[in-house]
């Protein structure tokens, strides 16, 4: 796995909290929205495993329910007490390694 796979995979784990925190949500769904905010490289395959494992580290639940559109059932996620705490962590560590890097690689958006 190479840096760059070792980092998006640790920042979804963040990003996917992140949006699960503004409401109750499903797979499809998140997916839309990180590419709505221009999230980079990610996939429908990708999201899936990533709401396993924080499924099964008791960060979110899910409840399989009839869609809303009436097409097959979907698997709604909501965030739990621990997973607020989790993303209050990530959101904490992710300004310090922010700031951090922005000292040293500068500001500007030179890419």
């Amino acid at each position: 796995m190479t840096i760059s796979n070792q980092i998006m995979k640790g920042l979804l784990d963040g990003a996917i909290l992140a949006l699960i925190a503004q409401g109750e949500t499903y797979g499809y769904e998140i997916l839309e929205k990180l590419n709505a905010q221009q999230f980079p490289e990610i996939s429908d395959g990708s999201i899936y495993p990533v709401l396993l494992r924080l499924s099964k580290k008791g960060y979110i639940q899910s409840e399989t329910r009839k869609s809303d559109s009436g097409g097959p059932k979907r698997k709604y996620y909501t965030i739990t007490h621990e997973g607020q705490s989790e993303l209050k962590q990530f959101k904490q560590k992710w300004h310090a390694l922010n700031q951090g890097m922005n000292n040293l690689l500068g500001s500007d958006k030179e890419c």
